[in-house]
């Protein structure tokens, strides 16, 4: 019988820990360079240690006037400091960092001497925000004459339209739900569906051009009949002739049919999706100098972090329990400049990697682009694989061909003819070229692709790699391709 019970054993170990701040350091790297600035930013508000340096770079953008009422807040605050810091009492933290916040509060509002705009509302009362579709619906809405039930049917409806505008749930389980009869759901869905933009309410793709088409073409039944779910699969592989011998109709009408449906819009929700442009801005540029290529990080908006003398000289005569506190503020700060430091030397150095690696490409363009992994880079830096990844995940490169994310520069290799490797995105450029120059009326099938690669440039690859790179890179296949008008 096993002996049961409890003993002590004594055991040694290694494991990684992850303190708060080996975490930060590895979050800095990750950061992009908008998402750094405005990490530097809550710092310096957070941390009352830290401070940038006079005329650095977040400064030079800053008001004349802005900068006077902060000097004169700190010149207060460094007065009730000396005030209050006499022999007996020592320094009274709780009123200095009370003032503090309160000047800093002061300064933001420009309330300090006054200005001109001291009379004006809040900048939030002068921000605007998008319209979403469910609003823009309502509104509408409201402004239309209808029964209760059906309107607050209508409203239910709204609320549960996808992002594209249809409506994915079922009409009867709608109608439960805003306990009204089908009948009323039926109405109120019409209702909806009359609604700009049109097309919202449907509930497949065939109904939402429907509902267009009769609003766009109302002497034209024809446009209703095309788009039927029985036609609209020809319509979508471009099958002409079918349709035309269903229809009775020529197949120049069809094709001219299909170029009047082109001009619909099938995604009536697409406007109010929120999916605005992204705007990038370069975390580095590369730049060729008088014949040398040369890498720049983008200190835009970044300013340079000093720790501040004043809270300096305070630690010498502040009590144990200010000195504790005040103490951790200055490690804290001293690490995150120190940090700031290590992710501006980590990042420079893995793209002066890449440059050296990729230096063709940045000397003639995409076809250039050799493979490259990961582990390439790390060895030639000498750090981590995972540290890589962080530093060239959503971070991009302004070159003279282009602003790309650093992970474009890494490729996988494709095998050759002639026994060398080849980066994948460099093919994919070839395909996006030949693509572009093919004649519309007779596209080139993905084999033709494949043919044309190996005869003209003895790029070896297969046809199913071709229709790999083809649908990665959302071009169409040959079939649909085809322009017959």
């Amino acid at each position: 019988m096993a002996n049961l019970g409890i003993r002590l054993e004594a055991k040694m170990s290694q494991s990684l820990v992850m303190t708060p701040r080996l975490q930060q350091a590895i979050k800095l790297l990750q950061y992009n360079h908008l998402e750094m600035v405005q990490h530097v930013q809550e710092a310096m508000l957070e941390n009352p240690t830290l401070e940038a340096v006079p005329d650095s770079e977040a400064n030079l953008d800053a008001a004349d006037g802005e900068r006077k009422l902060r000097e004169k807040s700190e010149a207060q605050q460094t007065d009730l400091a000396e005030q209050r810091n006499g022999e007996e009492g020592g320094l009274d933290w709780e009123k200095f960092i009370d003032h503090m916040a309160n000047s800093r509060t002061t300064v933001a509002s420009g309330s300090l001497g006054g200005t001109i705009h001291d009379d004006l509302p809040p900048i939030e009362t002068n921000l605007t925000y998008g319209e979403s579709l469910a609003d823009h619906l309502e509104f509408q809405l409201k402004m239309m004459r209808c029964g209760e039930d059906e309107g607050r049917m209508a409203e239910v409806i709204i609320q549960n339209l996808d992002h594209r505008g249809y409506l994915a749930t079922s009409l009867a389980d709608l109608a439960s739900e805003a306990e009204v009869d089908l009948e009323v759901a039926e109405e109120a869905i019409e209702l909806v569906q009359g609604l700009d933009p049109l097309g919202c309410g449907a509930r497949s793709l065939s109904e939402c051009l429907v509902l267009q088409a009769k609003v766009h073409f109302p002497e034209d039944p024809t446009f209703v009949q095309i788009l039927s779910d029985e036609h609209l699969h020809h319509l979508e592989r471009r099958n002409y002739a079918a349709i035309a011998r269903d229809l009775d109709l020529d197949v120049e009408d069809v094709i001219e049919y299909h170029r009047m449906i082109q001009e619909l819009e099938p995604l009536p929700g697409r406007a109010f999706t929120g999916d605005d442009p992204r705007y990038i801005t370069p975390d580095i540029y590369v730049v060729n100098r008088g014949g040398e290529w040369q890498v720049d990080l983008n200190e835009d908006g970044m300013p340079d972090l000093r720790i501040s003398r004043y809270y300096q000289k305070v630690l010498k005569e502040a009590s144990k329990s200010d000195k504790d506190y005040l103490l951790d503020k200055l490690r804290g700060a001293e690490f995150l400049i120190k940090s700031i430091h290590k992710r501006r030397k980590t990042i420079r150095r893995v793209t002066e990697s890449l440059l050296k690696f990729q230096r063709d490409f940045f000397e003639h363009g995409v076809d250039k682009l050799r493979p490259l992994v990961l582990q390439d880079v790390a060895d030639d830096v000498g750090v981590h694989m995972s540290t890589v990844s962080r530093v060239t995940t959503n971070k991009y490169v302004h070159t003279p061909h282009g602003t790309f994310e650093l992970k474009f520069f890494f490729s996988a290799a494709v095998k050759q003819q002639s026994g060398g490797d080849m980066a994948a995105e460099a093919i994919r450029s070839r395909i996006r070229v030949l693509v572009s120059e093919e004649d519309q009326k007779k596209p080139l099938s993905d084999q033709a692709i494949a043919n044309t690669l190996k005869k003209d440039e003895g790029i070896r690859i297969a046809r199913r790699t071709v229709a790999k790179y083809r649908e990665a890179m959302g071009i169409l296949p040959s079939s649909q391709r085809k322009q017959m008008f």
